[in-house]
């Protein structure tokens, strides 16, 4: 399981090709990709969407359903749920290879996306017109052998340092761009007697952030980092620069005795509690989790902020992102269906259809379609994630560049975190954690 599905559904029970070509459709049929809220003189059809069953993705999704309904189209949707979770993955993957797969299907995008083999099993939608209305970064993360393969359902993540700017106002900090300027933050927190950086490794997911967050920083300094990793040049290993930092950084903070006593034990609501009270000034984490703490408090939406995670150079600071996951069209079924599935995914493409999700549930990062637009009064964390999309201060995490990723990750940097195993020695463990799992994934070169 990738880190962002581990950590989401940890969080829900409290909170990423040569395609098959399509049949041409008749000019007027439901193959066209323009007007789709005009009615449709075609013969009314029937899709289905399969999708998991939490509430940040139903909620949405049916809305989006109802809307789309409502237009009259000639298309009718309707939602089927499956379970989360590995059970989920088994449905999906069962379907696919059997060809029994619904007309749209909601999953991951990034690595997982690409353990179902799109190029053979999913539609791709690269020469569509309304893909044009997709953020780039998304289509990275949809991206096999060329071809674009989904559209965004949700809103983007962003993995970096929450923090109580109550705490920071309080001693007059700025909020840091560099390592060197976070460190020195956290000696003056530290000296306030209030804990700087907080840490659950009770949920050993959390321990990564540290080291996936900081991606941003690694492809600032080696834009062609991901490539080479997946092609193991010697270069590009978690034991050498740069990716040897966000070991280093994840070592540095326990080094320094920056870390609250429980960080061993404390599982992560206790630790965004921590944050909330101002017992903790600082949580590295990804944004997903705005949903919870804001319930903590009637405060804490304007009480904690965000920033990306520094590196050493504040020229270059930026966000890594995850992306959002996709609506997807199987090759399964017929040219009549796709046709109708398409129709469903060019309104999701919309702003008009941002704004059906923001009304379903509140945003907690930006979303994906051009022209979207948050709406005010959201927490303070949401507003800060997208100054860096605003910005284009943004690179996808690894997971959406790279199908490689090592199981143990999170058991590796436990170890460091806690002082048990060095930097460098973890960072060596875990390049060879990623080893084994390129061999069983058959890839060249390793």
């Amino acid at each position: 399981m990738s880190f962002r599905k581990r950590a989401r559904v940890a969080l829900v029970a409290g909170l990423v090709a040569g395609g098959l070509s399509l049949t041409a459709c008749a000019p007027g049929s439901l193959g066209s990709s323009t007007g789709s809220g005009s009615t449709s003189s075609a013969a009314p059809v029937t899709i289905t969407v399969l999708a998991d069953n939490s509430d940040q993705t139903t909620k949405p999704l049916q809305a989006l359903i109802d809307a789309f309904n409502a237009k009259n189209t000639g298309v009718t949707v309707k939602l089927e749920s499956r379970p989360q979770g590995t059970d989920g993955d088994n449905v999906v993957k069962t379907r696919l290879s059997t060809g029994d797969m619904d007309e749209v299907f909601q999953y991951n995008s990034g690595s997982l996306l690409a353990a179902l083999d799109p190029v053979r099993n999913i539609v791709p939608l690269t020469d569509e017109a309304f893909m044009a209305n997709i953020d780039d970064s998304f289509k990275t993360s949809v991206t096999t052998d060329g071809q674009v393969y989904g559209v965004p359902l949700g809103q983007a993540t962003g993995g970096g340092i929450l923090y109580n700017k109550k705490v920071f106002a309080k001693l007059g900090l700025s909020v840091p761009k560099t390592w060197a300027e976070f460190m020195a933050n956290n000696a003056k927190i530290k000296a306030a007697g209030i804990d700087p950086v907080i840490q659950t490794y009770g949920d050993t997911w959390t321990s990564q952030l540290f080291v996936l967050a900081d991606f941003r920083n690694v492809t600032a300094a080696a834009a062609d980092w991901a490539a080479k990793y997946t092609a193991n040049d010697p270069s590009a290993k978690y034991a050498v620069d740069p990716a040897l930092k966000g070991f280093q950084r994840l070592e540095d903070v326990y080094k320094a005795g920056y870390l609250n006593k429980d960080f061993a034990s404390a599982k992560n609501s206790q630790g965004l509690q921590k944050l909330v009270k101002g017992t903790g000034a600082q949580y590295p984490m990804l944004s997903f989790v705005i949903g919870t703490y804001t319930a903590m408090s009637d405060t804490a939406a304007e009480d904690i902020g965000f920033f990306a995670q520094p590196g050493d150079d504040a020229a270059t600071n930026g966000l890594t992102s995850w992306s959002p996951g996709g609506l997807y069209i199987p090759t399964s079924i017929s040219a009549e269906k796709q046709a109708a599935a398409k129709k469903f995914l060019e309104f999701v493409a919309t702003p008009e259809a941002c704004d059906v999700q923001t009304k379903a549930v509140t945003p907690s990062g930006p979303y994906m379609v051009k022209g979207c637009t948050l709406p005010e009064g959201l927490p303070a964390a949401v507003s800060d994630l997208q100054k860096y999309f605003d910005e284009g201060k943004v690179s996808p995490a690894l997971e959406f560049l790279s199908p490689l990723k090592g199981p143990n990750l999170e058991k590796i940097t436990v170890e460091v975190g806690s002082g048990i195993t060095s930097a460098a020695d973890g960072a060596a463990r875990y390049d060879e954690d990623v080893k084994k799992q390129a061999q069983q994934l058959g890839l060249q070169g390793w």
